[in-house]
């Protein structure tokens, strides 16, 4: 199919793209074990131009794949059927900041750190930080339900998104409020409609912070101070846990935060508040662990969390390619995950390093490889989201299922759930144009769905 002569009309030509060197581009967003070319790249400025790229394809029965910055770790801004990617990181306008609403309307395109710089003058900031924030759009943050290292006292993108402007499957363009529809297309991963815009909840910056650093000679201590703190009465803004190897990659590269190279994990702890619940935390957190180290400068502060935001890129000092998961589990199972996916990894010859929102359970395995062993990378994480299902977690706290979990996920739904998710997408988009091949099974595989006793045999 001519895509230029498809798209005349909706768009100029000089924002339809076909030539090789792009196509490659976007043959793969951060999970690059799955890889397909797009049969075009078209870049809209507006919404308008969104809906008019829809109703060009709707009438053909082409895909379309939203794609924002390409930051996402689960496939889901990869084709799967050849078709259209809709490029939507040149919408990025952030179109008002509401103060006394406590509200932004933003573009799809904007970078989700551009939200809170936009709000700061007006005693403001965006909560949901992934880590990957300094790149990663807001259009991706809603379609992933993203977190992030502060989602544990703000909550996800899910807490945080008023309202959406989404064209549907026909092309048409609507404004979304209603909350029982907003908790259906968060998270969906463009399956449902593609988001251009949104309104975002503000929250205000907190009077006080502190960040801390502690140290352990084991893993399991780490995971054990998490739950003390949690079991207090605390809610930090954020606890986040790296292993030793994730230090040593940290410490080897530009994102060096002067973690301590002899612990087995770091924690870093960050409270929130007024500066009377600023101290007294910090104070309960001294007497239980008299060796923390309290950021006392901001140069500090922003460098101890650089070490954490930086750790997945400095996984390039330890290999070519680096497969990032996403999955689940209840607090006081955390260190039994944890050595549960070494094991995994260990006897597949892989190397993990272990970098995770520990405050909420949300692990992310990095795993080492070279480009070779892409099929056994994909088989550990099968083996590992087994794992973390059988320890009564969940497939993702972030990332979203994409390609990376579609088969996994008669390991947690059974075939009428499967069935009951399957009729709300057809009620949305009963033509399948809007981002095919995503977090749904196809037919075959949710009639062979893998029950939950079957977990065992797929670990081992």
């Amino acid at each position: 199919m001519n895509m230029a002569a498809l798209l005349r009309g909706a768009l100029p030509r000089s924002r339809v793209r076909t030539d090789a060197a792009t196509l490659l581009v976007y043959e793969c967003d951060g999970l690059t074990l799955f890889r397909e070319r797009p049969d075009a790249v078209v870049s809209p400025a507006s919404t308008a131009e969104v809906a008019a790229v829809a109703r060009a394809h709707a009438a053909a029965g082409v895909p379309i794949v939203p794609r924002g910055a390409g930051t996402g770790l689960a496939g889901g801004a990869r084709p799967c059927q050849g078709g259209v990617v809709l490029d939507l990181a040149g919408m990025n306008r952030v179109v008002g900041i509401d103060a006394s609403r406590r509200e932004a309307h933003v573009e799809a395109g904007v970078v989700n750190v551009a939200v809170s710089e936009a709000a700061r003058p007006f005693g403001l900031f965006f909560a949901p930080d992934p880590s990957s924030q300094i790149a990663c759009t807001i259009g991706g943050n809603v379609a992933c339900g993203s977190g992030g290292p502060h989602c544990l006292r703000y909550g996800t993108m899910t807490d945080h998104v008023r309202g959406v402007v989404m064209i549907d499957a026909a092309g048409a363009v609507h404004t979304v409020r209603d909350e029982s529809l907003l908790s259906l297309v968060v998270g969906s991963e463009g399956t449902l409609g593609i988001v251009t815009e949104a309104f975002l909840n503000l929250s205000p910056v907190p009077e006080a912070v502190a960040t801390l650093l502690l140290s352990f000679p084991e893993m399991d201590a780490a995971c054990a101070a998490v739950a003390e703190i949690i079991e207090a009465g605390f809610v930090p803004a954020a606890l986040e846990i790296l292993d030793r190897r994730a230090v040593a990659a940290v410490e080897d590269s530009v994102f060096a935060a002067g973690y301590p190279r002899d612990a087995a994990a770091v924690l870093l702890v960050e409270i929130d508040g007024t500066q009377a619940e600023v101290e007294e935390a910090v104070a309960f957190l001294g007497r239980h662990w008299p060796g923390l180290r309290r950021a006392r400068a901001e140069a500090e502060r922003t460098a101890l969390w650089r070490g954490r935001k930086g750790a997945f890129g400095a996984m390039g000092r330890i290999s070519e390619e680096c497969y990032v998961m996403d999955c689940v589990v209840p607090r006081r199972h955390m260190a039994q995950a944890l050595a549960r996916i070494d094991e995994i990894a260990s006897a597949r010859g892989l190397t993990c390093v272990n970098v995770f929102h520990a405050g909420d359970g949300n692990l992310h395995p990095l795993i080492a490889y070279a480009r070779k062993d892409a099929d056994k990378v994909h088989d550990a994480g099968r083996a590992i989201a087994a794992a973390c299902l059988e320890l009564g977690g969940s497939l993702t706290g972030e990332h979203g299922i994409g390609v990376e979990k579609r088969d996994f996920m008669p390991l947690l739904f059974d075939a009428d759930s499967l069935a009951a998710m399957e009729r709300v997408r057809h009620a949305f988009d009963p033509d399948r144009v809007l981002n095919p091949g995503k977090v749904l099974p196809g037919p075959k595989v949710c009639a062979e769905a893998i029950r939950r006793d079957d977990a065992e045999r797929i670990i081992g």
